[in-house]
């Protein structure tokens, strides 16, 4: 039996959790422990289940509870559980593989880390080696999206700009930013997402033009902004970027770390505008997040740059490469190719998008719903016609949370005025109509608060 007073007071005084502070989740009886998992849905100590309807961070693919993945790991471990200097493993080999088999285009050698911070950081700087290689040593610059993430070390913590910066100054030199191709609020004025999708991608390259090409390595931006929850360029858009890389001989990094293994109803989000990128980093879907495990793919041309023993791209970690997570992630594809869960994103995921557009004539704080197969996204806003968010003085974030929480939805929202789903892959047409039906009500009494004086 589990203690949960004494395990939530242990994680008061000694555990330090993403962007949450221990006093207020003290205050509000937290943290929440979860002990189980099946599909969509968990349980915590208390014995209540709820419906994780991000599916942990948009990265538990294949659902909760997969034993054969867990199989997987402990068959490998019985057998090798690391690896000696200078030495590789057949699951490590098989997986970089199957990756180059799965992958779009000429995508073909991988550099494996832990993480989806560790795979950007990892492209950034194959971005600036590749040009050093070809005597181009004066290209450092990244040109990145606002609005946009891309993780939480080094470089690529100033990618996409935004806040909770301001602690890690001075800014790391030579990160640019370009304008997000949302349709809803777009930054260059357009009317429609064609003529967004065309002024964005004319911004980077009037970008490119006026630092110089000579100084720009590379543009690194998601397919679909996960960040932004869940914005989709208009289709002009990713053919136009990848067109005006080429010209300036810029490489196109594309973050693929929640886009990537079926989430958007495609393996590779790349490929609904059959793009191929540069440089593509995958992470949480790699292995459902069973274990930590990302990578950065390059194509051939890119990686040709670093053969050969003067050549080679020098960087190493103790972790990458784990002969087990290479083995729960070669599970994890598995399950994925053989329940066709890309066809199910796809699938619900138009199924989910049409239902929660439903909402929308009944709740007039809802000014979009977007998204392309299980990634979508709602942003919430004051009055429809000027599109004017509420101010934080009205408390949306706290009471939105707060009937999210009462209707046993795993969701939060973001400062109040976009919420972000990402459910595991498995979900059925019952499973949205149920998280539809609990974000009526939630909205419905979030609305009812806010007229009340």
């Amino acid at each position: 039996m589990v203690d949960t007073d004494q395990i939530r007071r242990s994680a008061l005084d000694h555990l330090w959790m993403n962007n949450r502070d221990w006093v207020q989740m003290a205050e509000e009886g937290g943290p929440q422990v979860i002990v189980e998992g099946d599909g969509i849905r968990v349980t915590d100590t208390d014995g209540r289940e709820w419906i994780d309807a991000n599916g942990g961070y948009a990265s538990v693919n294949v659902g909760y509870g997969r034993t054969e993945i867990a199989e997987a790991m402990r068959e490998q471990m019985s057998r090798l559980i690391y690896f000696p200097q200078g030495s590789t493993t057949e699951p490590l080999v098989n997986l970089a593989a199957k990756l180059a088999e799965i992958t779009p285009g000429n995508l073909e050698r991988s550099w494996p880390v832990t993480g989806g911070s560790e795979a950007n950081e990892t492209a950034i700087k194959i971005a600036r080696a590749y040009h050093k290689r070809r005597g181009e040593g004066g290209r450092y610059k990244i040109i990145s999206r606002r609005g946009s993430y891309h993780g939480a070390l080094g470089a690529v913590m100033w990618a996409g700009g935004g806040g909770m910066r301001e602690d890690y100054e001075p800014e790391y030199p030579g990160m640019l930013l370009a304008p997000q191709p949302n349709p809803y609020r777009c930054e260059k004025g357009g009317a429609t997402p064609s003529e967004c999708a065309v002024r964005c991608a004319q911004a980077i390259e009037d970008m490119i033009q006026f630092h110089g090409p000579s100084t720009v390595a590379a543009v690194l931006a998601e397919p679909v902004s996960a960040s932004s929850a869940a914005v989709v360029p208009g289709d002009e858009y990713w053919p136009l970027v990848r067109q005006i890389c080429d010209r300036y001989g810029v490489l196109l990094i594309a973050d693929e770390v929640i886009n990537g293994f079926g989430r958007t109803g495609k393996m590779f989000a790349s490929e609904h505008w059959g793009v191929v990128p540069d440089i593509m980093t995958m992470a949480k879907g790699l292995t459902s997040s069973y274990l930590p495990v990302a990578n950065a793919i390059v194509t051939t041309g890119v990686a040709d740059a670093f053969a050969g023993e003067d050549s080679v791209f020098k960087q190493s970690l103790t972790f990458g490469g784990h002969p087990v997570t290479a083995a729960a992630a070669l599970k994890n594809i598995e399950i994925i190719e053989s329940e066709n869960l890309v066809g199910n994103s796809a699938r619900v995921g138009a199924y989910f998008l049409e239902q929660l557009e439903s909402l929308q004539s009944d709740h007039p704080m809802i000014g979009d719903v977007r998204g392309i197969g299980l990634l979508l996204g709602i942003e919430l806003v004051q009055d429809r016609d000027t599109k004017m968010p509420y101010p934080q003085e009205a408390g949306v974030r706290p009471r939105l949370d707060q009937a999210l929480h009462d209707q046993g939805l795993i969701l939060r929202s973001a400062g109040g005025r976009t919420i972000s789903m990402g459910p595991p892959l498995c979900m059925t047409e019952s499973d949205a109509d149920e998280v539809t039906a609990r974000l009526d009500r939630a909205i419905g009494i979030v609305e009812k608060g806010l007229q009340t004086p």
